[in-house]
């Protein structure tokens, strides 16, 4: 099969001129070729030559001008150059092989064949020539194309043995199904059960880089129940497994919270791309096997759980290496107020509302989806009626933050303007006042207005005796 037509972009025949001026053979390989074939873009592309890819690199990036600069790995014997909007990474073929204690390779150089069956699925296999003799030539050893039309995720070699050199495969295997829709073959999934335990020499770091490819894939369950039924969720994520399972006491049972969540995620996925929500819809219910308790008169209960969850929250993503930042603190918020709109689908009050917005401030719209998304009953007419109940709860929303602006709240009086106006030291005391105020605000006792808030202040310093004056400020004591 020749692909000539599809390698429309210049760089390839002015790398493959380079290649047969240095009497190279060269080729395109990997991810690209893969992307071209399922017609998805992609600007990084792999070369590959049978002899030295850092000096390939170096005359390519002098042909196409001073200003190409190469980057030089020696260690990984590669190269990087960026030109336009691509980035091209050139290595010599090689082939590889590993200790059992490590998943750094032992590299020696080699022939292209080599160098493809080292790769991690036939699909990644292929490889298209740039050389002027045979340019566009499609190279494919081990089925990829075939495998592609079948949608199918297979290893050149035995996988056992591929899984085994590079654990990190199997995370790969999984992330490649989950966001092309693909199916992993029985013996390639095999393997991954039992190399699962391979799974503890790669770095937290690159699988939780897997992880959230896998959660941000279109319908990311799938990917999920992959992980779980191999048995590699469990090896980096138990609180997540510990999630399954359902439990009775006569009769009476709950849900399997491990497939709750799943559907979850995914109906958080049709809504919004945004990861972070996606790992709130993963993490909302992570606390109720640490508090699932029954009851004979109310049955299973998970009480707290969602304070629990949120007080887990940062230990689970200072272990997975994710970020302990603001998105940390998004994420560990909506796990804490995920069932806070579920009364309110009951009885909308203005109170309520407001402190909901003081509590969720920008986040309150992703907490709305994330509380739409957690609605999993196979009772249709249930789930509809709670989703006609949340559109009066937004509604509400929309009406109390437009009149009284609580969202992002800001005190209409500070601390330092009520220490300046009654000559007071910093104290609990002006804590309490600016708690009196807020109180007052969320109420619905006075507007969140300075003027309202002013003459409250007053009021409160007149209760406490407190005098303000022109020229001087006293405590005065309470007769």
């Amino acid at each position: 099969m020749n692909l000539a037509a599809s390698l429309d972009h210049p760089i390839f025949k002015r790398i493959g001129a380079v290649a047969d001026r240095l009497n190279l053979k060269t080729y395109v390989v990997g991810g690209y070729v893969r992307d071209l074939l399922l017609k998805r873009p992609s600007k990084d592309i792999d070369f590959v030559c049978v002899g030295s890819g850092i000096g390939l690199a170096q005359e390519v990036a002098r042909t196409l001008g001073p200003d190409v600069h190469v980057a030089i790995f020696k260690n990984f014997g590669t190269a990087q150059v960026r030109f336009e909007n691509l980035e091209l990474e050139f290595v010599g073929a090689r082939k590889e092989s590993y200790r059992s204690d490590s998943r750094k390779p032992i590299v020696e150089d080699g022939t292209l064949d080599d160098d493809q069956k080292r790769r991690d699925f036939t699909m990644n296999a292929l490889a298209i020539s740039l050389n002027h003799e045979d340019f566009g030539e499609l190279i494919d050893p081990f089925g990829g194309q075939e495998d592609m039309r079948k949608k199918m995720i297979r290893t050149p070699l035995d996988p056992a043995i591929t899984f085994s050199d590079d654990p990190l495969r199997m995370m790969r295997a999984v992330r490649f199904a989950a966001q092309l829709g693909y199916d992993i073959e029985a013996d390639t999934f095999q393997a991954l059960s039992t190399q699962a335990g391979r799974l503890k020499i790669v770095s937290q770091e690159r699988i939780t880089d897997e992880l959230n490819k896998i959660i941000a894939s279109p319908t990311p369950s799938y990917g999920f129940k992959l992980l779980f039924h191999s048995g590699l969720l469990v090896q980096f994520f138990p609180e997540l497994v510990a999630l399954h399972g359902v439990e009775y006491v006569g009769n009476r049972a709950h849900k399997d919270n491990f497939f709750h969540t799943l559907q979850v995620l995914d109906n958080v996925a049709k809504e919004s791309n945004d990861l972070w929500l996606r790992w709130a819809a993963i993490l909302h219910d992570i606390a109720k096997p640490a508090t699932k308790r029954y009851d004979k008169d109310h049955g299973w209960t998970f009480h707290g759980h969602e304070d629990r969850g949120a007080r887990m929250t940062p230990g689970i993503f200072k272990r997975l290496k994710l970020p302990m930042n603001e998105h940390m603190l998004f994420v560990q918020n909506l796990v804490r107020l995920h069932l806070r709109p579920i009364p309110l689908a009951k009885e909308v009050t203005d109170s309520a509302v407001r402190r909901l917005l003081f509590d969720a401030g920008d986040a309150i719209d992703a907490l709305m989806t994330l509380c739409r998304a957690d609605i999993t009953s196979k009772n249709l007419e249930k789930v509809n009626r709670f989703l006609k109940n949340f559109d009066l709860v937004e509604q509400k929303i929309a009406e109390v933050e437009q009149k009284d602006h609580i969202r992002n709240f800001q005190p209409p009086v500070t601390g330092d303007q009520i220490m300046v106006m009654f000559n007071l030291p910093p104290g609990r005391i002006i804590g309490d006042i600016k708690e009196q105020i807020k109180e007052a605000i969320l109420e619905g006792e006075i507007r969140n207005d300075k003027e309202e808030a002013m003459a409250l202040l007053l009021k409160i310093a007149a209760e406490k005796g407190l005098v303000r004056t022109d020229d001087a400020v006293r405590e005065q004591p309470n007769p």
